[in-house]
């Protein structure tokens, strides 16, 4: 499911990278922050109440011991209780995390006091307590109905007099939320990110783009311009070895066809003067066997000159439709025929038409001549087209079903020369083929007979 939802182009996964990355810097900011907030503020709430304790406690130690009550009830209000008693009501330390003691000490200019402090999460009710105020008891209600909880300080400090000073007090835990600069802060750099990926799709991705376009257009053997040299310097030096690649392949087959081109003159040249030295014997039974042997040397050469040019190479491509292509074939072609799948819906390609032709030509002679028959269909898979030459032959054994592949490879006695036959057919089929960015494959079918399978890519 995720591999299915996550972005293909190398643009949008760094788009979506980058706004990840953005969403888990600012969530583990936010939480930092939440948290030395939530410390600021507690120490920042138990200052204050260990202040207001520290000034009672110093007014109790100098006040007359008739005048302590009306002092402790003066102190308090709705959200901090003071009373006297002759036990602490923290009995424990260890839970002062923000240094209220020390502050209390400090503020009594007695480093030796026993204080005792308590900060702690309230999330069950309000303990009893006598004399509680009613407006406190009402503010302390509504805080421990709030989803996020009070939290609880609890003080007690012992006086000159050898009594405890209990102070309880209440109030509200930090809540986190998102502040308006936070947003705006978080939009800004989404946008400022969004802008970077796109930049980035354009000097990375685009070039990329460009040159895998190039590279399939090239692999199907049309003629690719050298491509502009821009982006980053490791894309810049991709573009620049496939130019270089090109360069070199359009040398290499320019060389070559230049060497062909002459090999075929120097090869036609005493052909001809053979036919002209025929032309001066008397006609009989060696006149014919020497004339049918230049025939065939003349046959032979001309498949192999074609074979090795490569005369597609050269070839314009163009758009065409390839039903109207196979119609055209199987009607020139006798004992072929287009099968009816009911399907007449056009299947476009890009393809050089003259070496397209001739291989599926080639196919389908093979599958006339030597199979009884040749019935072609066409289908598109995907991306692809897929054209099937069917024969009602004897077929082929299945250890010479991609020999048969191989130049001047031929088998039984109907395939020789005699039937016209020169064993480069297949040979050439498959190189026009493969050169278009496809291929061909023969098997046996369940029923009898042979099957060519060509796939080209649309």
């Amino acid at each position: 499911m995720i591999r299915r939802l996550w972005p293909q182009s190398t643009g949008a996964q760094l788009l979506v990278m980058l706004l990840l990355a953005l969403g888990a810097s600012q969530g583990l900011s936010l939480l930092v922050f939440s948290d030395e907030r939530d410390r600021a503020v507690r120490a920042a709430l138990g200052y204050e109440a260990a202040g207001r304790a520290a000034n009672v406690a110093q007014l109790l130690d100098e006040a007359p011991e008739e005048l302590r009550p009306q002092i402790v009830l003066a102190a308090n209000s709705p959200l901090v209780r003071f009373w006297l008693d002759d036990e602490p009501a923290v009995d424990h330390a260890g839970h002062d995390s923000v240094g209220i003691s020390d502050r209390l000490r400090s503020a009594l200019n007695d480093p030796d006091r026993d204080i005792l402090v308590e900060i702690h999460d309230r999330t069950d009710d309000l303990p009893a307590v006598e004399d509680v105020p009613h407006g406190m008891r009402q503010m302390h209600s509504a805080m421990l109905a709030e989803r996020t909880g009070p939290l609880e300080l609890a003080m007690s400090i012992r006086l000159e007099s050898g009594e405890w000073l209990n102070v309880r007090s209440m109030f509200h835990r930090p809540v986190g939320q998102w502040l308006f600069g936070d947003i705006a802060a978080l939009l800004i750099a989404a946008v400022l990110i969004t802008l970077v990926a796109v930049l980035t799709s354009v000097r990375i991705v685009r070039p990329l783009a460009r040159l895998a376009d190039a590279a399939d257009r090239a692999g199907k053997g049309e003629e690719v311009d050298a491509l502009p040299e821009t982006g980053p310097r490791e894309v810049r030096d991709t573009v620049r070895a496939f130019n270089r690649m090109q360069d070199r392949i359009r040398r290499f087959v320019s060389g070559r066809t230049r060497m062909l081109a002459a090999l075929g003159h120097d090869l036609r040249s005493p052909l001809t003067a053979m036919r002209l030295r025929l032309e001066l014997i008397e006609e009989g039974e060696d006149r014919d066997r020497l004339e049918a042997l230049v025939e065939e040397m003349q046959t032979m050469v001309e498949a192999t000159l074609a074979f090795a040019r490569g005369e597609a190479v050269t070839e314009e491509t163009v758009t065409l439709d390839l039903r109207e292509l196979l119609q055209s074939l199987a009607g020139e072609t006798l004992d072929a025929s287009m099968a009816d799948d009911g399907d007449a819906a056009a299947v476009m390609a890009r393809v050089r038409p003259v070496s397209l032709k001739r291989a599926l030509r080639n196919l389908i002679d093979n599958a006339a001549r030597y199979g009884g028959g040749a019935e072609v269909g066409l289908k598109r898979d995907g991306d692809a087209a897929v054209i099937s030459i069917s024969d009602n032959g004897p077929g082929l054994p299945e250890d010479q079903l991609e020999a048969v592949f191989e130049p001047f490879r031929r088998l039984e006695a109907s395939r020789s020369r005699d039937t016209g036959g020169s064993g480069l057919g297949l040979a050439i089929a498959r190189t026009i083929l493969r050169a278009h960015g496809g291929d061909v494959i023969l098997r046996n079918r369940e029923t009898g007979g042979l099957i060519a399978s060509v796939e080209l890519p649309l």
